[in-house]
């Protein structure tokens, strides 16, 4: 009996809920982290800046990167990642959020779930 072969490539997904206590803390932060980055040009700085300026979501993703979370792990490497921000309701209480129960997704069985906390 022979072993089917398996693609190389895992998606991972994960859902971050982040709350924002100082919106000058991070649109300050962010506004540094442009003002380091020697690989932007002049013209996307500007619009970046702006970007930051004007929405915390905004000037969240642009500080967190997913080539962070896996540029260490041993044996991988990233080929493809997308993120992005949206400001949104949170009711921690709500069947909606509950990270432990079911994501709706019954023909998904490889989702693995880990919980920090």
């Amino acid at each position: 009996m022979s072993t089917p072969e398996t693609s190389r490539f895992v998606r991972i997904r994960v859902d971050l809920v982040l709350e924002i206590d100082d919106e000058e803390a991070v649109t300050g932060t962010a506004l540094q982290a442009l003002a380091e980055d020697a690989d932007l040009s002049d013209a996307e700085r500007a619009d970046s800046k702006r970007a930051v300026t004007e929405d915390t979501a905004e000037a969240l993703a642009h500080l967190v990167d997913p080539f962070d979370l896996v540029g260490a792990v041993p044996g991988v490497e990233l080929q493809q990642a997308s993120w992005s921000s949206e400001y949104i309701d949170y009711d921690p209480a709500s069947p909606e959020w509950d990270i432990d129960g079911d994501d709706g997704d019954e023909n998904d069985p490889e989702d693995d779930e880990m919980t920090v906390g």
